[in-house]
């Protein structure tokens, strides 16, 4: 009964795992989480990029999409999955035109990293992400 007593209460070896454990317990849900913050900021970064170049653009210019591509690539945007939509204040007029006011929103889905496309599960498991952009046109806007 004695040597049984010993044997229970001995703790010696079981630091270095029971630290190597709890570590890779702990570890791997910090480093996924990481890796998600920084998938879901360059979303954002480059949602707001895009709509604030895109609203730049048509102010100055009438054609956007060469720029939004090029955003679209530059911050891994899905080109396909992307929602733009521009309004024009007043809204009685054309969009754009002169001395309005242009709104440009982009909106982007975030995929989780490491999410298997089974049974629409990347669908479902996406993160929203909007960004708007509002721009003065120019009054020389269409002007040749």
């Amino acid at each position: 009964m004695r040597r049984r007593r010993a044997w229970a209460t001995n703790d010696d070896g079981s630091a270095a795992l029971e630290f190597i454990t709890v570590g890779v317990i702990l570890l791997v849900p910090l480093v996924y989480l990481v890796i998600l913050l920084g998938v879901i900021q360059e979303q954002t970064l480059g949602a707001e990029a895009a709509a604030r170049h895109t609203a730049r653009v048509i102010a100055l210019a009438s054609d956007a999409d060469a720029v939004l591509d090029g955003i679209a690539d530059e911050y891994g945007l899905d080109q396909d999955a992307l929602q733009v939509s521009v309004t024009c204040v007043p809204a009685g007029v054309d969009c754009p035109s002169s001395g309005a006011t242009v709104t440009v929103t982009i909106g982007a889905r975030v995929t989780l990293p490491f999410v298997p496309a089974v049974f629409g599960l990347e669908r479902a498991l996406s993160i929203p992400v909007e960004a708007s952009a509002v721009q003065k046109v120019s009054r020389l806007w269409g002007a040749q």
